[in-house]
């Protein structure tokens, strides 16, 4: 229970007894029935600067791609780097952003609300209040859906990928 462990014992439970029936899949396909149709890097890029140009107008964006190395190695669902370096008498910087590949085959949701996110960070670097405010302002249910990617994580852990390439 590692991915909802901070959340209320009571919510705790429900998922638990969900997995003991074997009935996660079920929760979890019956409010996201399909997975989004987002397959490539330049799918994925194209969707991103859709969101960044209503909402982050003046921040560039360099690089936008998904990464199988990222839950591996960072623990994470999503990267998001600034680099800035001295070329000349000028200071380039290059933002980039990377997207777990477990998330090709998700619902849209799911990688709405990861995108909205890696995006919080180029305006608030931690979590904190404000962080969570524009993650809100950008997708108004961002906290029912990051439980809900939680529990998929779990579902993901215990029985493996809900979603199939087939499944769009």
């Amino acid at each position: 229970m590692k991915y909802i462990s901070h959340y209320p014992k009571h919510l705790q439970d429900q998922i638990q007894l969900l997995i003991d029936n074997k009935r996660l899949g079920e929760y979890i396909l019956s409010k996201y029935p399909k997975k989004h149709d987002i397959p490539t890097d330049k799918a994925l890029y194209e969707y991103v600067m859709g969101y960044k140009n209503e909402y982050l107008k003046k921040h560039q964006l360099t690089k936008i791609s998904y990464d199988g190395k990222i839950n591996e190695v960072a623990q994470a669902l999503g990267t998001h780097t600034f680099v800035s370096r001295v070329q000349g008498a000028k200071l380039k910087a290059k933002n980039i952003i990377k997207v777990a590949t477990l998330f090709k085959e998700v619902p849209l949701e799911f990688l709405e609300m990861i995108v909205v996110h890696e995006l919080a960070h180029f305006k608030e670097k931690e979590h904190n209040k404000a962080f969570y405010k524009f993650c809100e302002y950008m997708k108004s249910d961002y906290h029912q859906v990051e439980f809900d990617v939680r529990v998929y994580l779990l579902h993901v852990e215990h029985f493996g990928k809900l979603y199939t390439k087939e499944e769009v």
